[in-house]
């Protein structure tokens, strides 16, 4: 349901806007501010559950969570909204690191790939199912059912994790790394939020340059602090395991061919087709749920062979079916895009596991907290940031198709003014074919550092020493 929230709200934008008669730039903050929020809580995940144990730190995120999403339901303006939408996003961004550093936790050596898989299920549906439920929801029954739909679904999840869950053994930490802290927490806000408006206050703007200063100046402080520090919030020594580092680079580079199909297509649908919200999901489906029903599956072969084959095969064809889309017209029927969408979603399933239980699965038991953290990081500022570089070369390339498409017809005696909707369209076509083609030989990049995977297992002995080594 965290994930979910992160593209569910898209859909209700221009219903918001008018009932709280605000503009689109005030009600974008709704969206803006839970993606930012939901980065900056990210670090502290590992400290806290190691400190007060992962199933009280879970149980602490759910509920606040859910508490947030009440908020959100009963929230009277604009203002009181965004203000919930924080709460809400503090709860939701410990739930997934939680999650994943008690799965590593839970699962014996060996079964960490099929985990993994199962884990995926809600990695990559959750995205697809937000316009879906979204438009459902805002076209039939109301736009606060939005954030209502997760309050049962949140206290049903607190029981179950409260009677079920194992309780995790708390480490003796030091006191919180407040220079850590406070570094990485301003670095992320900062980067974060120029790399979300960038697009909307102009790249080479005095905020988006702030931003961007702010960003590297407090990321050096950050290392300083991390390196000098004895008990960092963030243990940066996870990256001396090959499969955590290189499996991160592939996960960064791979980002933007996953985030070309899932982000511009739904725009395409409902820009050009004129779809709806409800019409788009149900388009976008079919391609989760194949990536959903194939994770567990992966997941088990993960087991067996490792991570490269896998990664090799999921960039491959990731970034073929990436390609797939560089054909795509006004007139491509809904069928065709959504058999794309289907190939694409089984390349990603293979992609996407290999690249995730490969950053984990070598990564001692006593660390996982900060590699998980890390790892999500890594996730949300590549996913931030492929969109941020893949919207501005369609904005980019749109427009020179524009003037291409008008320069023709004009030579043509045809009157362009007239035809301006039909040059809007096919240039802002042409630009996604542009985006699509760049997307596809960037995933292809992905292969360098997925070579350097391997297949490793370690004995409980060596889970126990690894870290005195260090």
């Amino acid at each position: 349901m965290s994930i979910l929230d992160s593209s569910i709200v898209n859909v209700a934008i221009s219903t918001m806007m008018h009932v709280f008669n605000t503009t689109e730039g005030q009600i974008q903050w709704v969206v803006t501010v839970y993606m930012l929020a939901l980065g900056v809580v990210i670090p502290f995940s590992g400290w806290a559950g190691d400190k007060f144990g992962y199933k009280k730190l879970y149980l602490f995120a759910l509920a606040m969570f859910t508490f947030g999403s009440i908020l959100c339901t009963f929230s009277w303006s604009v203002n009181t909204l965004i203000i919930s939408r924080i709460i809400q996003a503090l709860g939701g961004g410990l739930l997934m690191p939680a999650m994943m550093t008690m799965v590593k936790k839970i699962v014996p050596e060996g079964s960490f790939g099929t985990a993994m898989g199962i884990v995926g299920v809600a990695l990559l549906i959750a995205p697809a199912l937000g316009p879906t439920i979204g438009g459902y929801l805002v076209e039939y029954v109301g736009w606060k059912w939005i954030f209502t739909i997760n309050i049962p679904i949140g206290i049903i999840g607190f029981l179950l994790a409260f009677f079920f869950l194992p309780k995790f053994e708390t480490i003796k930490v030091e006191k919180l790394d407040i220079g850590g802290a406070v570094t990485v927490a301003v670095m992320l806000f900062s980067l974060l939020l120029a790399l979300s408006k960038g697009g909307d206050w102009g790249w080479t703007s005095g905020s988006v340059i702030i931003c961007f200063a702010i960003s590297l100046v407090t990321l050096i402080l950050f290392l300083f602090f991390e390196l000098k520090f004895k008990n960092p919030l963030l243990d940066l020594k996870v990256f001396r395991y090959r499969n955590f580092t290189f499996a991160n680079i592939t996960t960064v580079i791979t980002t933007v061919g996953l985030f070309s199909g899932i982000f511009f297509i739904p725009l395409f649908l409902q820009n050009i087709k004129g779809l709806g919200a409800l019409d788009t999901g149900l388009i976008m489906l079919p391609g989760a749920l194949a990536s959903g029903l194939l994770m567990p599956i992966v997941g088990k072969l993960y087991d067996r062979t490792g991570p490269k084959p896998l990664a090799i095969f999921g960039i491959i064809s990731l970034a073929l079916t990436t390609f797939l889309l560089h054909d795509i017209e006004v007139d491509t029927s809904n069928r065709t895009i959504m058999y794309w969408m289907i190939l694409r979603g089984i390349s990603m399933s293979f992609a996407a596991v290999s690249a995730q239980a490969a950053s984990l699965d070598s990564v001692n038991k006593l660390e996982v907290g900060s590699a998980t953290a890390i790892s999500n990081i890594i996730s949300r500022v590549s996913g931030s940031f492929g969109i941020a570089i893949l919207t501005t070369i369609l904005t980019s390339r749109t427009k020179h198709h524009a003037q291409v498409i008008g320069a023709q017809l004009m030579a043509s005696g045809a009157d362009v003014t007239k035809q301006a909707l039909q040059i809007q369209a096919m240039s802002f076509v042409k630009g996604l074919d542009d985006i699509f083609m760049t997307a596809s030989i960037l995933t292809l990049v992905g292969l360098l550092p997925a070579l350097f995977l391997k297949k490793e297992r370690k004995t409980e002995n060596e889970e126990i020493k690894q870290p005195d080594v260090a």
